[in-house]
């Protein structure tokens, strides 16, 4: 749960990113920071991008687990427009991919079953595929956050201008900003005309106890929630550092 130290400097504070398979923690340290998160659905789809992959923890390393797509003849596809490709039989591999290397985590149940039981739906798109994983994780992290697709809002542009735009029509007075994206916001004016603050977060992913040998960062949030369980949404919080 949010202290309430934390609500003054989230309120009115909105953060965007594309909706990834399974996030890496400091997706969930974004929604930390912000009252309103909108998943970026209505943008160009990036192939073999942490929209359709993401990594787990294994005896000789991180594993990609990656949900296949349909990209025969559907190419230049906005993210919510990507359909998955079922005919391989993706999901049971992938669950028991999962199953065989966490297995013995402290919190593999009931973490991992209900990340199984949505995987199982058998989504048609993988926006809502992600979209269904994310919120549940939020919930299993205990984050309070307002979500939002993109493609349900009139928002215009490109980079910044999208990005400012959005916030503009979600009343925002702060936009929390992933840091790879410092050199193009840099770059434009699109906040400053439109009085929106920009903050940059500052996350760094500490280190917990994991299976498999010496502490590897930027996994997937499932490898935390199944290591340490209720104590995840703590850790995440240790790695916010002041802007």
């Amino acid at each position: 749960m949010t202290g309430a130290s934390e609500r003054p400097a989230r309120k009115g504070a909105v953060a965007i990113m594309q909706p990834t398979f399974l996030p890496w923690s400091g997706y969930f340290a974004l929604m930390l920071q912000a009252e309103k998160f909108v998943f970026l659905d209505s943008v160009q789809f990036v192939r073999r991008s942490w929209q359709q992959r993401n990594r787990i923890k294994t005896p000789d390393g991180p594993l990609w687990l990656t949900v296949p797509v349909l990209s025969r003849g559907a190419r230049d596809q906005l993210i919510s427009e990507v359909q998955i490709d079922h005919t391989s039989g993706w999901i049971e591999k992938m669950v028991r991919t999962i199953t065989h290397h966490y297995a013995r985590a402290p919190h593999f149940v009931p973490h991992a079953e209900a990340v199984f039981a949505i995987l199982r739906k058998r989504h048609e798109r993988l926006a809502d595929l992600n979209i269904e994983l994310i919120a549940h994780l939020q919930g299993a992290l205990a984050i309070e956050c307002a979500l939002v697709r993109s493609s349900t809002l009139g928002g215009s542009g490109h980079k910044a201008d999208l990005l400012a735009s959005l916030c503009a029509e979600l009343g925002a007075k702060a936009y929390v900003a992933a840091v790879g994206s410092k050199e193009y916001i840099d770059e434009s004016t699109a906040f400053q005309e439109r009085g929106i603050e920009v903050r940059y977060n500052s996350y760094q992913a500490l280190a917990y106890p994991q299976l498999h040998g010496p502490f590897e960062p930027f996994l997937s949030v499932l490898d935390l929630l199944l290591n340490v369980g209720p104590q995840s949404a703590a850790r995440i919080r240790e790695g916010l550092t002041a802007p």
